[in-house]
């Protein structure tokens, strides 16, 4: 006896560089064909594409924001009636939900991507009282919610009242593109990296203001854009450390810089799961992190990986620690494909998306 296939539907805002864009699409296209009709549904435009969606079905609303795709995609759904759809970021998740309010035998999974009472510092745009409601009878629309670490799942439970049995945490995968490398670094100039969006919860300013206390040479890579930038750049003035910092906006060579650099830095406050963190473990570069909220400190091992940092002066500390006393590599990259290869997410995503089309 044969089982049909489940039909499902990844939505995204866009395919343009970012983290959840990654994730989803990489799941996207490597679900299994023999259990699963997988369409991706994009309401952005096709010439902003940054990653490889080649073999999969993708479907471009070329709309400039979600709301301008909200008739299209409740049009696409009476038509398409697939069995689960998936949709990342909040604002979408509310969008969707409210849709299937009128396919109700189409199963809702909604993938979460921030810390909300974290990111809420930082975000200067006020919730209004229809917009919570609105998202009240999203998340009651919603069969499954997908967290990327334990403290965002936790947080939903606690503070938003998310009954437990609707969560699920998968982390995120290491994509194809991050392989261990073969190459042993020679930088005679210890070079560190960060990578990730130009804002303030981000945390650059406090990377800077270790780094100003180091008493030997470096170079600083900096690879990002967004509305901090001039913050920062003022910041590194400031401390007299423009000879040492180089600013790079985004590129597909994040891999070939991650391999070169001694160690990857992240000062965030807050994160929902650091893939570029995770990604330059992958590669075999250590990592240096602030104790923060969110998935980092379920990627980093202590004297293993990295270091988890909690304030400046250990921050410091440990950057010292390490260029003397390097990690290898190997056990480096061992560490997360452990835990986060490709395969073992992708499997936890079908596991989930089959429970939910059976309930």
């Amino acid at each position: 006896m044969t089982t049909s296939k489940i039909d499902i539907v990844f939505v995204l805002p866009s395919l343009v560089a970012g983290g959840a864009e990654r994730v989803m699409s990489l799941i996207a296209k490597n679900i299994n064909n023999n259990d699963f009709n997988t369409t991706l549904v994009v309401i952005g435009y096709e010439k902003d594409k940054a990653y490889n969606v080649d073999g999969l079905h993708v479907i471009y609303l070329n709309k400039p924001r979600v709301g301008k795709g909200i008739p299209m995609l409740f049009k696409y759904m009476a038509k398409a009636k697939p069995d689960v759809v998936v949709s990342c970021m909040s604002h979408l998740n509310t969008a969707l939900a409210l849709i299937l309010l009128c396919f109700p035998k189409i199963k809702l999974i909604n993938r979460e991507a921030n810390i909300k009472k974290v990111t809420a510092l930082y975000n200067t745009t006020n919730n209004s009282y229809f917009g919570n409601v609105l998202k009240q009878v999203a998340d009651k629309r919603t069969n499954a919610i997908i967290c990327q670490s334990k403290d965002m799942a936790e947080e939903l439970i606690s503070e938003y009242k998310i009954p437990k049995s609707k969560i699920t945490t998968i982390n995120n995968p290491i994509s194809d593109d991050f392989k261990p490398s073969q190459n042993k670094k020679n930088n005679a100039i210890k070079t560190y990296i960060t990578v990730g969006r130009l804002h303030e919860e981000k945390g650059h300013l406090r990377l800077l203001n270790v780094l100003s206390k180091l008493n030997t040479p470096f170079k600083y890579l900096i690879i990002g854009t967004g509305e901090w930038e001039a913050n920062i750049k003022k910041h590194v003035e400031k401390l007299d450390l423009k000879p040492h910092v180089e600013f790079i906006d985004y590129t597909n060579e994040i891999p070939k810089y991650l391999e070169t650099s001694d160690i990857f830095l992240q000062g965030s406050f807050a994160e929902g799961f650091p893939n570029a963190l995770l990604e330059s473990c992958a590669i075999g570069t250590p990592v240096i992190a602030f104790n923060a909220v969110g998935g980092t400190n379920e990627i980093v091992e202590q004297g293993v990986n990295g270091y988890l940092a909690n304030d400046e002066n250990e921050f410091l500390n440990y950057i010292k620690q390490l260029n003397q006393q390097p990690l290898n590599a190997i056990a480096v990259s061992n560490s997360v494909f452990a835990k986060f290869k490709k395969e073992h997410i992708v499997n936890q995503f079908e596991v989930l998306i089959k429970k939910v089309a059976q309930s």
